[in-house]
């Protein structure tokens, strides 16, 4: 079982829901950018106040700190992970490629989760969050294919690229990861 690992999907395809059932089951450490921000923030680091200074002013935190994050997080893991909203684009796909051969924990697999725009507008406008209209989700989808197609094709050039469909039921997209990760 592949166990270095990227999941990548438009925003709620339901990248996190799999990642956290995948890491539980394969005892993975789950690596959300978004959480481990956070935590480095809540840790009071160096690299934490850094990092609130730039979000408090409501900026996005630059690839040189959240790689910085990330690599101290991948240097005390050693039974393996999955990487959930990073890299976003080709350009932080490559300098996650250079910190993780610098560190000797080359990728191993990456899982797009893909899904029609129709079945996510609803399911995401069935959740009800507040910024979730109709508008805002067909902009989001566009900023992600904009971003993210690169990455797809940098990827599948590398031969590490799985396809999952995403229209089904949490159990059935759950099980096509671990047959396409060689579970």
């Amino acid at each position: 079982m592949k166990n270095k690992l990227l999941f990548l999907g438009p925003p709620g395809a339901g990248k996190g829901t799999q990642a956290n059932l995948f890491c539980k089951k394969y005892g993975l450490d789950h690596l959300s950018t978004g959480d481990l921000l956070r935590d480095e923030v809540s840790s009071g680091s160096a690299l934490g106040k850094k990092a609130a200074e730039i979000m408090n002013k409501g900026e996005l935190v630059n690839d040189e700190l959240v790689l910085s994050i990330v690599e101290g997080r991948l240097e005390n893991i050693n039974k393996g992970w999955l990487l959930d909203g990073f890299p976003r684009n080709v350009n932080q796909a490559n300098s996650l490629k250079s910190l993780l051969e610098k560190i000797n924990q080359p990728l191993e697999g990456v899982v797009l989760i893909k899904i029609s725009d129709d079945y996510l507008i609803k399911r995401l406008l069935e959740r009800g969050r507040q910024d979730d209209n109709e508008q805002v989700i067909i902009n989001r989808l566009k900023i992600y294919r904009d971003k993210t197609s690169p990455l797809i094709d940098l990827y599948t050039k590398q031969g590490i690229l799985e396809e999952i469909e995403g229209n089904a039921d949490i159990d059935v997209v759950f099980s096509s990861i671990e047959k396409a990760l060689g579970g």
